[in-house]
């Protein structure tokens, strides 16, 4: 499975002047070989396994430490997910909705979209269950009136 030219999906032939590539929505694409040697080729089966990149964003008020904690519990009991290199959940960043948590496990190339959206259900389940509340942007507007 590559990303070449703009086209994700799986090579299924390469010819002189053009390749074939299937797309994980099941077309047929034919890429010219000129446009995929002139750009960047992402080949994501050269490994045997990858990272998946998610966020979890947390309301204000919602201590990050703890919530990475258990989430970091939820994800090693998910599926597919390899124990070396082993899953992370750190803190990315602070937005105005409050703390972002990175959730990185990592799993075998033909497991990814599975563990992918059992991460994201992780998420759910995690923050439901802890009762978050649903984040949301929180400013403060001081007004002070004109004097004349």
């Amino acid at each position: 499975m590559i990303t070449a030219a703009g086209v994700t999906g799986d090579v299924r032939e390469i010819g002189l002047f053009a390749t074939r590539i299937d797309t994980v929505d099941n077309l047929s694409v034919v890429v010219g070989n000129n446009k995929i040697l002139s750009d960047n080729i992402v080949n994501y089966t050269t490994n045997p396994f990858r990272r998946v990149d998610l966020k979890a964003q947390l309301a204000h008020g919602v201590d990050p430490h703890e919530a990475a904690g258990r989430l970091m519990e939820k994800v090693k009991q998910i599926p597919n997910v390899i124990d070396a290199p082993g899953p992370s959940v750190e803190i990315l960043e602070f937005n105005l909705s409050g703390a972002v948590l990175a959730v990185r496990p990592f799993c075998h190339n033909n497991n990814y979209w599975q563990v992918f959206f059992d991460t994201n259900k992780a998420i759910q389940e995690v923050c439901a269950t802890a009762g978050y509340p649903a984040p949301w942007t929180n400013q403060v507007i001081h007004h002070k009136p004109l004097t004349g």
